[in-house]
């Protein structure tokens, strides 16, 4: 039986069905007050930010605008730190591990605010997430990150004991859960169609096939060669994440692209996804495969992501792996076939953490590190802000650091090869003892 539908060509995600990316583009103007490199979520919030303070503010996008990880994600809308208190205090200081967790709720408002604000149509719903445990020890490190975030943030969660996670999900896999009942889910492409028509209503020109080449210090400001000409800017703001390329060499040794997988089921009767998934909730799981999944915004397919691999492999080979997985955990699924196979890069950092930072006078917020469809456009924001000396830039993810690692001593992630075999030959086989 091939696992195949045959509805859509390998690579392309199942989101675009509903909105593809689109390649329009305005005119490259040859000054602006903000000169914003990306067309994501997080420039696409810098430029609302910006032209709202008041600035003329130009969007260049290397490619088409939403074609990377914007509309590529899960659609997880949620934003509580990816680590625990005591590892941010150990990296950043108890000042700024509180400051952090303090942070959580006002992001996620923000967040939600913008859709609303804008009028953003992208099937939002508060069902809430759900962190599944894959060992015991696992349960025991979410009984402290719950407790951190109940001491240190106004988010709230509650822990789901094994015994009751059959009201959330239908497996044997899990040890419990950890719930956040504020997070949400959406449609990554809709919402980013949504912020990109918020900046073309503001007259803001968004030029496309725009790669930045150069990029040289001028009298005030900056002269930026793109592959659509020339532009001279005051202010500079680099909002590439997972996608930064040359001249950004710095940032590229300190946010590497990490592919992620993600595959569509074809439509499935609602009985079985009502008996798979009843909670109805984004569930992510603790074990280092970082499976996340979800049913999609019209209740007839399962969404399952995770790290089929650290490097780049074909599509189906991706999905082979993928639906392995996705069969282990739900045996119900197992003849069920896929019809969308596809891939993005999250911008991952050293510390897991993002950053919002100024560097040789670039003002940047990158290394969401995977919490990119809250935080990306909420430090968009600050990030504008920032740059124009606005006191609402004002953030805890200011004090975080991009740091180096001796793995990668380049600008391209060549230590991701290593790791690939690391993880899947060493770290997943263990969990898996682990777990049973």
């Amino acid at each position: 039986m091939t696992i195949w539908t045959g509805e859509a060509e390998p690579g392309r995600p199942w989101w675009w069905e509903a909105a593809a990316p689109v390649a329009e583009s305005d005119d490259l103007p040859g000054t602006c007050d903000v000169l914003v490199i990306g067309a994501g979520y997080t420039g696409l919030s810098a430029a609302i930010a910006a032209h709202d303070c008041g600035a003329r503010v130009v969007v260049v996008e290397a490619g088409v605008p939403g074609q990377g990880a914007s509309s590529r994600n899960g659609g997880m809308f949620g934003a509580h730190p990816r680590l625990g208190w005591a590892d941010l205090e150990r990296r950043f200081g108890a000042q700024t591990a509180d400051a952090l967790f303090a942070e959580a709720g006002p992001a996620l408002n923000w967040a939600r605010g913008l859709i609303e604000r804008e009028g953003i149509d992208c099937d939002f719903q508060q069902t809430g997430r759900i962190q599944l445990a894959w060992t015991a020890g696992h349960f025991e490190n979410q009984k402290k990150l719950a407790q951190s975030v109940r001491d240190k943030s106004d988010v709230a969660v509650r822990m789901v004991e094994r015994s009751d996670l059959k009201q959330e999900i239908a497996t044997e896999s899990y040890f419990g859960g950890l719930l956040f009942p504020e997070h949400g889910a959406l449609h990554p492409a809709k919402y980013h169609r949504g912020l990109l028509e918020a900046v073309r209503r503001r007259g803001v020109p968004v030029v496309t096939q725009a790669a930045v080449t150069g990029l040289e210090r001028a009298a005030g400001g900056f002269n930026a060669t793109t592959a659509k000409g020339r532009v001279q800017a005051d202010k500079v703001i680099l909002a590439t994440n997972g996608y930064t390329t040359k001249p950004f060499g710095w940032h590229m040794a300190r946010v590497f692209p990490l592919s992620s997988y993600m595959i569509a089921t074809e439509e499935l009767p609602s009985n079985l996804i009502g008996h798979i998934a009843p909670g109805r909730r984004m569930m992510v799981e603790t074990r280092a495969r970082h499976s996340y999944y979800r049913i999609s915004p019209d209740g007839k397919r399962v969404l399952f992501g995770g790290r089929a691999a650290m490097v780049e492999v074909p599509p189906d080979c991706a999905a082979e792996r993928l639906r392995r997985t996705m069969c282990e955990i739900w045996p119900e699924l197992r003849d069920a076939r896929i019809s969308h196979s596809w891939q993005g890069f999250t911008g991952f950092s050293f510390n897991h953490m993002p950053k919002v930072g100024e560097r040789d006078g670039v003002h940047y917020a990158m290394g969401f590190s995977g919490s990119g469809t809250v935080m990306a456009p909420y430090l968009g924001a600050k990030v504008a802000y920032k740059a124009l000396g606005d006191a609402r830039g004002e953030t805890a993810y200011a004090d975080t650091t991009l740091k180096r690692h001796v793995l990668h001593p380049f600008r391209k992630p060549h230590f991701l090869k290593a790791a690939d075999v690391y993880y899947r030959e060493w770290v997943d086989r263990r969990e898996t003892r682990q777990g049973r």
